[in-house]
């Protein structure tokens, strides 16, 4: 863990903490670098959807009802 660290308190469900202890012995990891990678994981997933919204930002835009007229038309639906 870096010296760096901010401490804080978080509540988590029963059988989630449960699970996170139990792989935090199996792995010899702690409980809070397991949250860590996990809170790194989903941020730069997040950060990853982002960067493709950016990207089709240009896309143009298509209603609903004239997509499911369209599949309706070519026989999809």
């Amino acid at each position: 863990m870096s010296t760096l660290t901010k401490r804080s308190t978080v509540y988590l469900d029963p059988l989630l903490h449960k699970a996170l202890r139990l792989q935090s012995i199996e792995t010899s990891r702690s409980v809070s670098d397991l949250i860590n990678d996990a809170v790194r994981d989903k941020l730069a997933e997040d950060a990853s959807d982002l960067a493709q919204f950016d990207e089709r930002s240009e896309d143009p835009a298509i209603e609903f009802e004239a997509f499911v007229k369209g599949l309706k038309r070519n026989g999809t639906i």
